[in-house]
């Protein structure tokens, strides 16, 4: 099962993330999102773990306690949507094309 946790401190890296969640089971995966920019911490990440009885454990025992500082918010991940079309794209606008 895949987890998200939110509202992650910033100094929450991935080996502190999946020590939180091994109290619970094995666990698979576990990285925070980092901004491909700057490498700072998006403020939440993702845990896969196999065992879907752990996974729904680590969920209740987790949610709204504290990691490094921080209540963290975690709950089962949903699937990633593809993005809406945003503002771009489309005929170009008035440029010439001759």
């Amino acid at each position: 099962m895949n987890i998200y946790a939110g509202n992650l401190s910033y100094d929450t890296n991935d080996d502190s993330l999946r020590a939180a969640f091994e109290a619970f089971g094995n666990v698979q995966s576990a990285s925070v999102i980092n901004d491909r920019d700057t490498g700072r911490s998006k403020g939440f990440g993702f845990v896969e773990m196999a065992d879907e009885a752990q996974a729904k454990a680590a969920i209740d025992g987790l949610n709204s306690t504290e990691l490094d500082g921080r209540n963290i918010t975690v709950n089962e991940a949903r699937p990633r949507t593809e993005r809406g079309g945003g503002g771009r794209g489309g005929s170009g606008g008035g440029r010439n094309r001759w």
